[in-house]
């Protein structure tokens, strides 16, 4: 019995040998899924646009724009800025650094090669075989040893070998050369066991992965929103600019015409001061106008990047309907309960989350003892020459070793801390996801009650618009027929001004609302056609 184990030893060895090689390639790749969702693929870094009306997607590629004034839509600012804006581009970055820690934590389970060759000399003496005197001796020892070993998730350590050694003695005629194979099992069978803890932080790697995912998407969508906002405090700034100058048109005109019926004796010089501080008022509304519309344009033109030298000095023109969107606001609650699946912070906290109970299987694992149970198996051959001693392998030699090994420290002080902090830290991030989702609720219906405020606003301004147009021209024929004064008409001209800047303002109030609104439930990439990372929310029920 003994001599047919023998002889199948090294084939058994060989065999292990060959599996082990083409299992440690595709093992831990087959035996992990992504856990909270998705397949197991690289991270999707890329943001595409779609076109409306449901057309392909395409990938963004950098344009070159003519020289001179920048004419953009809304939309073409939205592009430009996926395709050019700085901090974007920074921020892209992270997924795929973050991805790196995946296989940092995978290549625990990659198989090792280990060669190790040595030689080497030694001269003394030592007791003659008479037993009376001394003798010198010379012995030259050679040493190589090659293997492989590689670490499964089930908590097995696997380790095949082969090494050979010769030793060359003056005290011998012949050299002595020994070759053998071996293999060397180890397997946790407490502490370590099993692939729900070895795999823990590959797991966590790839939470990791997803949570750098979800953050460029909120910092996508924050970005979206600020240009969308910035375009239209642009055009606002430029529509102020030319209510102002129209403005101050009439009131030159209205000096004038003070002048005039001053110099025919129809009003007294004591009316032209008045007048004349309106003038100065208005110049001095255009004057904070222009500066206001030039710190805009300058703020839009860092989002834009646009490419090209001198991209500060390029004059920028927005393109946008003067019409008010039909928009009918569906109830709150529905926004609210897109917010709970798409706010990119809440699917970051339920990742969070989802990473603390990995760290509560791996915590509550290290409350076990270590208990590894080892199985080494060999197979040698003995000559006076390295092929004979491989040829020998076949014949009846061979080792054989099996054990327990047990460790358990006193107390156990440092797993019993480390698994109450695990769970400490996940009751806190269950705490603070209720918070947070309670957070998110009062933002998204904040932003509806500003949507709906600001959409009454509109017809509001108009209607006082209408009534400070139609003050200032009674003031104006009454002052005309010398039944007011210039400070009234003065007055009525600034409250049609301010009016008037007024309605385009709550006009801008309203899209900007809106733009809020679906920041705040995580809805509004999706709204613009924007694919980004982070697009399929998390489950807890995963």
């Amino acid at each position: 019995m003994a001599t047919e184990y023998g002889h199948r030893l090294p084939v058994l060895l060989a065999a292990c040998w060959a599996l082990l090689i083409a299992v440690s390639c595709t093992f831990v790749e087959r035996g992990i899924d992504r856990t909270a969702g998705g397949p197991n693929v690289p991270a999707d870094t890329v943001i595409d646009m779609r076109q409306e009306g449901g057309a392909p997607t395409r990938t963004i590629k950098p344009r070159t724009l003519p020289p001179g004034p920048l004419k953009v839509t809304v939309t073409d600012a939205i592009l430009m800025c996926l395709e050019n804006n700085r901090a974007l581009v920074v921020q892209r970055l992270n997924p795929s650094i973050v991805q790196t820690f995946e296989d940092q934590e995978r290549a625990a389970f990659d198989p090792a090669i280990d060669a190790d060759v040595s030689g080497g000399r030694v001269k003394g003496e030592r007791q003659a075989r008479s037993g009376s005197q001394t003798e010198d001796y010379t012995t030259d020892t050679a040493e190589g040893v090659i293997s492989l070993a590689q670490y499964f998730p089930t908590g097995t350590a696997v380790a095949l070998e082969a090494g050979t050694r010769m030793s060359d003695s003056s005290l011998y005629d012949d050299p002595f050369y020994s070759t053998r194979l071996g293999m060397t099992v180890t397997q946790a069978l407490l502490r370590g066991y099993g692939t729900d803890v070895n795999l823990v932080r590959l797991r966590q790697a790839r939470l990791d992965t997803r949570l750098s995912e979800f953050e460029l998407r909120g910092f996508t969508e924050a970005l979206v929103a600020e240009v969308e906002a910035t375009c239209w405090d642009y055009a606002l700034a430029r529509r102020q600019i030319e209510i102002v100058e129209e403005s101050l048109k009439v009131a030159r005109q209205q000096r004038d015409e003070t002048r005039e019926l001053i110099a025919v004796g129809r009003l007294a010089r004591a009316e032209l001061p008045a007048v004349q501080a309106e003038v100065a008022a208005q110049e001095q509304a255009l004057i904070e106008a222009r500066a206001n519309k030039e710190a805009i344009r300058l703020r839009l033109l860092r989002l834009l990047n646009p490419a090209g030298p001198d991209i500060w000095q390029r004059e920028v023109e927005v393109i946008h309907q003067p019409t008010l969107p039909d928009i009918t606001l569906e109830a709150v609650e529905q926004y609210v309960a897109v917010s709970n699946r798409m706010r990119p912070v809440l699917n970051q906290a339920r990742l969070q989350l989802l990473r603390g109970d990995l760290e509560l299987v791996q915590t509550r694992n290290g409350l076990l003892p270590l208990m590894d149970l080892f199985i080494t198996l060999g197979k040698s051959g003995y000559a006076n020459s390295f092929g004979d001693s491989i040829d020998r392998i076949n014949e009846d030699s061979y080792d054989a070793l099996a054990g327990v090994r047990f460790q358990y420290p006193f107390f156990n002080r440092d797993a019993k801390a480390a698994h109450r902090r695990a769970q400490l830290s996940r009751d806190q991030a269950q705490d603070a996801l209720d918070n947070l989702s309670q957070l998110v609720e009062v933002d998204v219906r904040t932003a509806y009650i500003e949507v709906d405020r600001t959409k009454q606003q509109i017809a509001a301004t108009s209607v006082t618009r209408k009534f400070n147009e139609e003050k200032l021209r009674t003031e104006t024929e009454k002052l005309r027929v010398g039944k007011s004064i210039s400070f009234l008409v003065a007055q009525a001209q600034r409250d049609l001004l301010v009016s008037r800047i007024a309605e385009v303002q709550a006009l801008a109030n309203y899209l900007k609302a809106l733009i809020d609104l679906y920041r705040q439930d995580g809805s509004l990439l999706a709204r613009r056609g924007i694919s980004a990372p982070g697009r399929e929310p998390v489950s807890l029920s995963k």
